[in-house]
């Protein structure tokens, strides 16, 4: 049916196409023999006009004005003027009530030259006229005109018979075409395109089909070869972690894979846009400009608090840069390990350094003899505890390391963190005498599965340092309390708090609030780094609220059964 269909379709727009020819030519042919004519008849006029103008003129030479009257023709139209405009005699109009005619071209050409011409609508008739002005011998100027009424007449007149043939003309051709568009279009809507090479039609067309036919088995393989490599592209994209982009020579981006809009913080893709309306810093426009000159290039960009490092490869054809591919590494977990590592390596320096240069330092007074037998002793004396602030120092690093790498010698086991509280309070309560810190445990038996060592190391750290950044007279109280599938710990105490900008920083190793009192309060720096290892180690999760002049308060929860970190 949609064959039958567009085989008719094809045959109206040969038989239109004949057809508008058949009238295009025939008006154009119409047109020129009635522009022919209407010039023929134009000139016409004109020579009438003169001849009329010459005869007029020896007549009024010779008897004047008198003349003009006794003529009794008035199909065109007769005008005497003075040299100064002012009309003398008309045939048509009273020329006592005419204006001055002396700006009239026809009149100035005529005096100035001897005759004179003009076309114009006439205001007193109101029909374009032709005019034709002859200078006397006493400077009075004679007129005649015409209006061309007269041509468009005689034109007028042929309209019907050229009517007539060309309604015949516009019948033949149309049938003509109709017979000639059927015979043309019926051979090629028979055509076989699925099967090019199976037709037989017109020898001209062989030529077109075979190659129709070739075509046809070329682009189906290359369909097929793109869809795979299509499917292949989305699949490997899709599951890189890395962020892809392809742009054009125009910056428009042509793909991009589901990690690049999430780098770029994007709900939906931006293909079809211009790669600037992912990013509009300097370094990412800089970086695109570059690689579209042709230069390969990288970048590290700042997007939404992570660090991306952006590869810029251009791409070239026929030695022309067609665009480039935009490759977006999320280094964000690099940069931070390492920056915790020049930290590290710097702090575990001072930290090692001060107890080295101390212990150096004594022994170097010692050695020389510089030191009263009586006081050696008190040396030696310090010579140990800066040795063994050494050795707490490097157990620690070494702790540290462990938990964060997830290798511990012990044994899980279940645990009563009430009992483990009690003794870590008991180890501890000559310390807190020292500074009349008081302890308080609010809680019963409660029971976890947990790492023994570990646990307490958290508690214990925990309540050193509510003792040594406390206040005298201060309280450092443990809240346990069973949530049940978790075990809540709240380690609270009243003393100099940390300050808000300082309390997201407090589990970094080595870090210290107040580096001026470090020494005077003792420690290695590491003890909250081991509470926050400590804590992850052992599947809980960390939680501190802390107010400058009230105390901090610490709370960990943990599950209650061991999970596998």
């Amino acid at each position: 049916m949609s064959t039958k269909w567009e085989a008719d379709n094809v045959t109206k727009k040969i038989f239109k196409s004949n057809i508008l020819v058949a009238v295009v030519v025939l008006i154009f042919g119409i047109a020129c023999v009635m522009a022919i004519l209407y010039q023929h008849f134009g000139k016409q006029i004109n020579t009438e006009l003169e001849k009329e103008a010459s005869y007029l003129a020896y007549g009024v030479e010779q008897n004047g004005v008198d003349y003009l009257n006794q003529i009794k023709e008035k199909d065109d139209r007769i005008t005497y003027i003075a040299e100064d405009g002012t009309v003398l005699y008309d045939n048509q109009a009273d020329a006592s009530s005419m204006e001055n005619h002396s700006d009239r071209k026809e009149i100035q050409e005529a005096l100035k030259s001897g005759s004179g011409r003009a076309e114009r609508d006439s205001k007193t008739l109101s029909q374009k006229t032709i005019y034709y002005a002859l200078r006397l011998s006493d400077n009075t100027v004679l007129r005649v005109s015409s209006t061309q009424f007269s041509v468009w007449v005689l034109l007028m007149e042929m309209v019907p018979p050229m009517i007539g043939i060309a309604v015949v003309m516009l019948i033949l051709a149309g049938l003509v075409s109709m017979h000639m568009a059927n015979k043309i279009v019926e051979p090629i809507n028979n055509v076989d395109l699925e099967h090019p090479e199976e037709n037989q039609i017109y020898e001209e067309v062989g030529p077109l089909l075979s190659k129709i036919y070739k075509q046809n088995r070329q682009i189906r393989s290359q369909l097929e070869a793109a869809r795979r490599n299509q499917e292949e592209f989305t699949i490997i994209t899709e599951n890189m972690q890395e962020g892809l982009l392809v742009i054009d020579s125009y910056t428009m981006i042509l793909s991009g894979n589901s990690s690049a809009w999430k780098m770029f913080q994007m709900q939906k893709p931006k293909i079809g846009e211009c790669v600037y309306s992912l990013n509009r810093g300097e370094e990412f426009r800089l970086m695109v400009e570059q690689v579209l000159r042709g230069e390969h290039g990288s970048v590290r960009l700042h997007l939404g608090g992570e660090v991306i490092q952006m590869i810029a490869n251009p791409v070239t054809r026929e030695q022309r840069v067609a665009g480039a591919v935009l490759l977006l590494i999320n280094e964000t977990e690099k940069v931070e390990r390492e920056q915790l590592r020049r930290e590290f390596s710097a702090n575990v320096s001072h930290e090692l350094m001060t107890p080295l240069t101390a212990v150096s330092g004594f022994a170097e007074i010692i050695r020389n003899g510089m030191v009263r037998q009586e006081d050696v002793q008190k040396f030696a004396g310090r010579i140990y505890d800066e040795a063994q602030r050494l050795i707490a120092l490097i157990e620690d690093t070494i702790r540290v390391s462990q938990l964060d790498e997830g290798e511990t010698p012990y044994d899980w086991e279940e645990l009563d963190v009430c009992q483990v509280a009690r003794d870590v309070c008991g180890r501890l309560k000559e310390i807190a005498d020292e500074k009349n810190v008081h302890f308080y445990i609010d809680g019963d038996k409660t029971m976890l599965c947990s790492v023994r060592p570990i646990l307490d190391e958290i508690i214990y750290n925990l309540c050193d340092n509510g003792i040594k950044y406390n206040k005298e007279d201060g309280t450092v109280s443990i809240h346990l309390r069973d949530l049940g599938e978790q075990v809540e710990i709240r380690v609270k105490d009243n003393g100099i708090g940390i300050p808000p900008e300082d309390q997201k920083r407090v589990f970094e190793r080595f870090y210290r609030v107040d580096k001026s009192h470090s020494k005077e309060i003792g420690g290695t720096g590491l003890g909250l780094s081991i509470v926050k290892h400590g804590v992850s180690f052992l599947g809980g999760n960390l939680d501190l609220v802390s107010e400058i002049g009230k105390g901090s308060e610490i709370t960990m929860t943990f599950p209650k059964e061991r999970k596998t970190v």
